[in-house]
């Protein structure tokens, strides 16, 4: 029996359309608000629409998804982070359709105890005595691979003496089987001094942070080597050593052991709501996450939603942790409390992850609402391009114009067209120059708004009420005299958009305007200028192989331009045709045809 959404949760069906297909870690809650159950996906879209489209195999599942009242997400950058994640939160939360976690019932960590001579082992328990922890690690094999690793280059104590000065002095110890081994090189009886383990030390935590080419280069030297000496069972062990070293990913940014309790703060807003995301980490981990929604009141900036949205936070969860992470720094201070701004390093990729899920957060509100009202999200969107662009009027029908050549010939030129900001492409054009020879971008352009607006003007069509220009101000200028002959000047506004720094150019203006690289006015100029350009390319392609088949092919007596396409379509091209058998070229065109192929390529 399959279970599927029932007519009272239309909002989880909403939901879930708008799940991206990311790696991260999926949360349910029941009516009360109550996480019910945590789990992590390698695409979170395909993994929660499972609950609802697939066969429940069991009575516990399907009570599972009749209890599911509400659905969030956390995208974090690879199913690895997300394993990491789902532990945490299913330890703090306990839900109640989740294998129950105990704290103590981890992953494993490598350790590099603090202590003179250090040893370096695995733990699963986090001791914080100033050891250094690495970790933690999701497979148990690649953490023993990197243990194994790191003790066969680096021969270390594995024994638990204290190994003051005054004790190897009195010689309380002796060499024990690791020494003779070749596994220990003796500080115990002060065979090896401070010096050189320590920088051994050294050098194990570097590859532990991650740094293991050199490491994988190493041994598949040591691979080469076992194979020239047909140890072929040692080569096949050292190839699978590597392996799991290039899947490994030595550092999280969702655990990490040298980041204490911390908030994490970040915003972005459109022009009516305001959004913050913010996680809590906790020993070092992630453990919370939540965006917060706010409505504008008199255009508030990103520092007053900000500030606003910590003091909300802090007061609903509690928690005064004595730094937070935040992507700029807000005018108030808190007692008590630092502000920091990473720009690189473990808490950069933090702010970076938070800054992730507020932007989804904010798309998925703005494709949920265009479900709902496509009219009413259709009007912000022309109320905001107006404002944007500084036009006198709502740009509800836009042309925008792109021109194609190929080293001069055949060049074209494409028309297309959008309405309340979505494509029209009944209304596209194409364009085929006819009175420009050679590249030049200037007079092609100048040629095409001539012809489109004339015979727009003659047809009494309605005229848009913006015009997109595909380039800087030599192609607006070009444009600008096609209009000014049509009496047009002053009627339709006209900008261009130039592709080094997508600065907006407008006639007669020599300082471009330069919109926020995250604006809906930006976006949709940028799908129409990538829109013409792909219509354009398209046309180009289609006459530059409709001008080869013509002037190689079509040349031949007795082949018209249809053989030719057949020929063109089974063997990709003409070179290629000439190589073909005659035999080849008979299945394709009958044994006529082929003989006159054959002839004229000399076959």
């Amino acid at each position: 029996m399959s279970t599927n959404l029932n007519p009272l949760k239309d909002n989880l069906r909403e939901l879930i359309a708008g799940i991206p297909e990311k790696a991260g870690v999926y949360q349910y809650f029941d009516l009360s608000g109550k996480i019910i159950y945590v789990g992590k996906a390698k695409s979170l879209k395909k993994r929660v629409s499972s609950y609802f489209t697939g066969k429940a195999d069991s009575a516990r599942l399907k009570l599972l998804v009749k209890s599911i009242a509400d659905i969030r997400y956390i995208i974090v950058d690879t199913e690895y982070d997300a394993l990491l994640l789902e532990n945490n939160l299913i330890k703090k939360y306990q839900p109640r359709y989740n294998v129950l976690l105990k704290d103590d019932k981890t992953f494993p960590w490598i350790c590099i105890k603090n202590e003179r001579f250090p040893r370096v082992f695995s733990t699963r328990k986090f001791i914080r005595d100033g050891s250094q922890y690495f970790g933690p690690y999701a497979s148990v094999k690649v953490m023993n691979t990197l243990l194994e690793l790191v003790t066969k280059l680096y021969p270390l104590r594995n024994c638990s003496y204290v190994l003051s000065d005054e004790n190897i002095q009195k010689k309380k110890f002796r060499l024990c089987v690791e020494y003779h081994v070749g596994n220990c090189k003796g500080p115990c009886e002060g065979l090896q001094g401070d010096a050189d383990y320590d920088e051994s030390i050294s050098s194990i935590r570097h590859i532990l942070k991650g740094n293991i080419s050199g490491v994988i280069r190493l041994l598949d030297e040591r691979m080469n080597g076992h194979s020239a000496k047909m140890e072929f069972e040692k080569a096949q062990l050292t190839k699978e050593k590597i392996e799991r070293l290039e899947k490994f990913q030595a550092r999280s940014t969702v655990v990490s052991p040298t980041l204490t309790d911390i908030d994490v703060f970040s915003v972005t807003s459109d022009e009516k709501y305001g959004y913050v995301n913010f996680f809590r980490l906790v020993n070092g981990a992630i453990v919370q996450g939540h965006t917060l929604e706010m409505k504008k009141k008199m255009e508030e900036s990103d520092n007053d939603i900000l500030e606003l949205a910590i003091a909300e936070i802090r007061e609903r969860f509690g928690g005064e942790p004595k730094e937070i992470i935040v992507p700029f720094i807000p005018g108030t201070e808190i007692p008590n409390t630092s502000y920091f701004v990473p720009q690189r390093g473990e808490k950069k990729h933090l702010l970076d992850l938070s800054q992730r899920n507020v932007e989804y957060y904010r798309r998925e509100k703005q494709r949920r609402e265009t479900l709902v009202d496509p009219e009413r999200h259709s009007k912000r969107i022309m109320a905001t391009m107006q404002k944007d662009l500084r036009l006198k009027e709502e740009p509800i029908h836009i042309e925008c114009f792109d021109n194609s050549n190929f080293q001069g010939s055949e060049p074209v030129s494409a028309c297309v067209v959008f309405r309340k900001g979505k494509p029209s492409k009944r209304d596209y054009r194409h364009f085929n120059i006819r009175t420009v020879e050679g590249p030049d971008d200037f007079a092609t352009m100048e040629e095409v708004i001539f012809r489109r607006y004339k015979r727009m003007k003659e047809e009494k069509q309605e005229l848009p009420q913006l015009i997109v220009i595909d380039g800087g101000k030599g192609q607006l200028s070009a444009a600008m005299k096609s209009l000014e002959k049509l009496e047009l000047n002053g009627k339709i506004a006209v900008i261009g958009i130039a592709k080094r720094l997508e600065e907006i150019h407008y006639p007669n203006d020599s300082i471009p305007l330069y919109l926020d690289k995250k604006s809906e006015t930006l976006r949709v100029i940028q799908n129409m200028r990538d829109e013409a350009h792909r219509f354009g390319i398209t046309h180009h392609r289609k006459r530059r192989e409709k001008a080869t088949i013509k002037s190689e092919l079509t040349e031949i007596p007795g082949i018209s331009e249809k053989t030719a396409q057949k020929l063109l379509t089974e063997f990709g091209s003409v070179k290629r045709v000439q190589e073909a058998t005659i035999g080849e070229i008979e299945k394709v065109i009958g044994k006529s045809k082929a003989e006159k192929i054959a002839m004229h390529f000399r076959i």
